[in-house]
């Protein structure tokens, strides 16, 4: 278990497989892997299909700009105490 997690997740040392694939796409595109990544670590197709719809939803050429979204998550997080 991470530290100070109360969740069981599988630290990036750890990962294998289609997680350790995920978990280097998270590095790739975040320079590490969060713990909303980690959360999702025992089940990596949750965490792929995760990622999927993340990337569908902010990068969606229709309806709001990607600088609104953004505005949107950093309002939502900021409600809800949460730094990501």
């Amino acid at each position: 278990m991470s530290a100070g997690t109360w969740i069981r997740t599988v630290r990036p040392d750890e990962a294998e497989g289609p997680l350790r694939r995920s978990y280097d796409a998270a590095v790739e595109r975040a320079g590490r892997v969060y713990g909303i990544v980690r959360a999702m670590s025992l089940a990596p197709a949750v965490l792929d299909a995760s990622m999927a719809f993340y990337a569908r939803v902010m990068f969606a050429r229709e309806g709001l700009a990607r600088y609104q979204r953004e505005m949107l998550a950093v309002v939502v997080s900021d409600a809800n105490a949460c730094h990501y």
